[in-house]
């Protein structure tokens, strides 16, 4: 059985995944909602495994790392946390506080390829851009969900979300709208 793989992805209306330092946006650039954080929250009540890069790792061990006030994290990202995760990276060595993470350096492909036919739960990976564009190149992504959320960062994004990414066509999963505002789309890639 092959396990599927998510990659979920949060971006402005115009296609960016984060903004620059000093920008006053604050988190989900100050558009979250309890509809936002409570569907969050169940997207990783299931037994996932998340997959990372390492930069999105050492982003998301900085957020929720030992110095952190757990009062101030958000329920999903406590739960993501406490979800086994795979990082494929060949320069960390380090797990940096997160409970069940697992280095491993090698070809990307290779060891989603190999994650897929061995893991007997859901893949899900957030952000890692890079390591993604390359996984959906060789046709490992069978999800691809984007939040939208409801800005425009033309002068202050960065990271745009699919610019690296090759030619594909979509076929739309599901869609829900959060909060009255916010959009989630979840599509099935095929490579052009």
């Amino acid at each position: 059985m092959t396990a599927t793989y998510t990659w979920d992805v949060f971006s402005t209306l115009d296609g960016y995944g984060s903004y620059a330092d000093g920008a006053d946006w604050g988190g989900y650039w100050g558009k979250q909602g309890p509809a936002l954080l409570e569907h969050r929250a169940a997207l990783v009540d299931p037994k996932h495994r998340m997959v990372f890069g390492a930069t999105t790792f050492r982003e998301m061990a900085q957020i929720m790392g030992s110095d952190t006030d757990p009062n101030t994290l958000d329920d999903w990202n406590i739960r993501t946390m406490r979800t086994p995760a795979t990082v494929i990276s060949s320069t960390l060595h380090d797990t940096l506080g997160w409970p069940d993470a697992t280095i491993v350096s090698g070809d990307a492909v290779d060891i989603v390829t190999r994650l897929k036919q061995e893991s007997d739960v859901p893949l899900r990976s957030q952000g890692s851009l890079s390591l993604n564009w390359s996984l959906m190149a060789a046709g490992l992504v069978d999800r691809l969900q984007v939040t939208i959320f409801p800005v425009i960062s033309g002068r202050t994004g960065t990271s745009p979300i699919l610019r690296g990414a090759a030619d594909f066509d979509l076929e739309l999963l599901e869609s829900r709208t959060l909060d009255g505002h916010t959009v989630e789309l979840i599509y099935g890639p095929s490579r052009r």
